[in-house]
């Protein structure tokens, strides 16, 4: 997890330095002189030598470390992820004003997609060949081409500007214990949820048939049907606990990207989460900030990789840790 977490900082580093755009510029403003230039990039650190850059920003995530212009500088205290090149806010401010939104929309999101998505694909494989299985597989294929934009803004369209059955999403919202309650918290991230459960769920659906089709052959599943175990029996504690390991690979994968930020959604939907605050960072050149975010949604992806394989013990009686 260290090492990758570090390759995946120095690749996102190296790649700023490597870009056209001067994030001193941009900080400075449009009629700023170059002699402000220098200053800016003085004051942003940008004047130091690559290696040194990296260095003074990586020794920020382990202590406090001193930031800011020589003469002016400030205490960053730990972890210190810098300040906005931009608005000059501290980083880690911005990442926990942005992260409880995320997450709002990631919790919820999941519970439908999975229950969706992993119910759909189990009743069409144990219906294969049937109407219900055919239909559940059109289905599938029709959600899985659907792009996030096409749907965000079809249920926008429908739900709130005519049918005006649900709100716009409010900023003002981002936790279900806040004084508006669960309930509008709910009505808040209800059409988001639906429009990542549409491609997730479709693609689960698609790989829990197929797998469970395939489980559904294997020997020791016509044993247990032979010794005459309940049809229930066979197929929730042998056939879904043997097949359901990919669709945990799965979702291992997309819980940890989507808390990364889902960008395409939170843009649609003007959800202030990390993807929306990664987007605008990146077109402005603003570093800390997209550094902050890119090194958070690694950690995220990589920690879902050791749950999923550690789960994999629990889930799958065929499989055991040594």
């Amino acid at each position: 997890m260290v090492l990758l977490l570090a390759a995946v900082s120095f690749i996102t580093f190296t790649l700023f330095q490597l870009g056209p755009s001067d994030p001193a510029a941009a900080a400075c403003g449009q009629e700023c002189t170059p002699e402000r230039v220098a200053e800016a990039r003085v004051a942003l650190g940008m004047d130091q030598p690559f290696f040194v850059q990296y260095i003074d920003y990586m020794r920020g995530l382990f202590s406090p470390r001193m930031i800011g212009a020589p003469g002016a500088q400030t205490l960053c205290e730990w972890p210190c992820l810098g300040k906005s090149f931009q608005t000059n806010e501290s980083v880690a401010d911005i990442i926990a004003r942005s992260l409880p939104y995320t997450f709002s929309m990631a919790i919820g999101a999941l519970i439908l997609w999975t229950i969706t998505g992993v119910g759909l694909g189990l009743l069409a494989a144990l219906r294969k060949g049937s109407p219900v299985d055919k239909f559940i597989v059109g289905a599938a294929s029709v959600g899985v081409s659907l792009p996030i934009p096409v749907t965000g803004l079809f249920l926008l369209l429908l739900f709130v500007n005519q049918l005006h059955l649900l709100p716009f999403t409010t900023n003002e919202i981002n936790s279900p214990f806040g004084p508006q309650g669960p309930g509008a918290w709910v009505a808040n991230y209800l059409l988001p949820w639906i429009a990542l459960a549409v491609l997730f769920s479709a693609s689960y659906i698609r790989v829990t048939r197929t797998n469970m089709i395939e489980t559904f052959g294997e020997d020791f599943i016509r044993t247990a049907r032979a010794k005459g175990l309940a049809p229930r029996t066979v197929t929730f504690k042998h056939g879904v606990r043997a097949g359901i390991t990919p669709v945990v690979t799965m979702l291992g994968m997309d819980i940890g990207l989507l808390l990364g930020g889902a960008v395409l959604t939170e843009q649609i939907f003007s959800v202030p989460g990390l993807g929306f605050t990664a987007v605008h960072a990146a077109i402005s050149g603003d570093l800390p900030v997209t550094m902050a975010i890119t090194m958070l949604a690694a950690f995220f992806v990589i920690v879902a990789n050791v749950v999923v394989d550690l789960a994999y013990a629990a889930i799958d009686p065929r499989v055991r840790l040594q």
